[in-house]
């Protein structure tokens, strides 16, 4: 019964600039403390763009192949959204968890943020992932997705443990951000953790991060706020696991069908 050590990724983005982007972040990656779980903002190849034909990644596959490169070289998990093209010419938020072996699963963003016109370029996601790692089960999510519970729901039957948000969040909605972690960490009875970009960008949209962990309870972990930064935490599946044991609320949950 092993603890899980993450590290969040609380970075500027440099707009539009992939490799510019992969350069500054595996530097940090490199001198980054020793994690199972490395976390890297929504986007964090080009910052939230919609020029997707100019900046795409056809099938990621740079990107991918550099986040395989790392994780070898780590010895940890890392997770983070790029947009990509497919070959059915669709444009897609997808998050990459990619293992230490150079194994690695994906999730498509379900819930496409259409203030922004994401709609308008990308194709919405239609499944789950959770992903299984040294004992834990893992549910990662994309930025918009943090404000629709039902998407985000635990299974009773096979509940995952952490429930990981990748974002570009802008300063001007904290207060959402700030209060929908912990509202679904409390409601999943699971660990919920926010890893928010900062800066700004050419759209004028301002940053200020507040990357944060909050626990099955919905209290709060530190965190750095509007600093670049790295932040590593160990979560503790004893203390997690003994919670549910007295207080089995996921067996009391609504059952939910999801349908396109």
């Amino acid at each position: 019964m092993s603890d899980l050590k993450i590290t969040l990724f609380e970075i500027e983005l440099f707009w539009e600039e992939p490799q510019k982007n992969r350069d500054h972040i595996g530097k940090l990656i490199s001198n980054a403390p020793e994690s199972d779980v490395m976390i890297l903002p929504e986007t964090f190849t080009t910052g939230f763009s919609m020029n997707v034909r100019e900046k795409a990644e056809q099938g990621g596959e740079k990107t991918l192949s550099w986040m395989k490169e790392h994780a070898r070289a780590s010895g940890s998990c890392i997770c983070g959204s790029v947009m990509i093209s497919t070959a059915e010419e669709a444009y897609q938020n997808r998050l990459y968890w990619v293992f230490p072996d150079g194994s690695y699963e994906f999730y498509n963003k379900r819930h496409l943020f259409t203030f922004a016109d994401e709609d308008q370029y990308f194709k919405p996601g239609n499944r789950h992932l959770v992903v299984d790692y040294k004992g834990w089960k893992i549910q990662p999510l994309i930025c918009y997705d943090l404000r629709f519970p039902v998407w985000a729901r635990n299974n009773p039957q096979s509940p995952y443990d952490v429930l990981i948000y990748v974002a570009n969040w802008p300063s001007v909605r904290q207060t959402a951000w700030d209060k929908l972690l912990p509202a679904r960490a409390i409601e999943n009875a699971c660990y919920s953790v926010g890893v928010n970009r900062i800066g700004d960008d050419p759209n004028g949209i301002i940053y200020k991060g507040n990357s944060m962990i909050y626990d099955f309870l919905g209290n709060p972990e530190e965190h750095t706020a509007n600093h670049e930064g790295l932040k590593t935490f160990l979560l503790s599946r004893e203390k997690l696991l003994a919670f549910r044991k007295k207080f089995p609320v996921l067996n009391d949950a609504d059952r939910f069908e999801i349908s396109d």
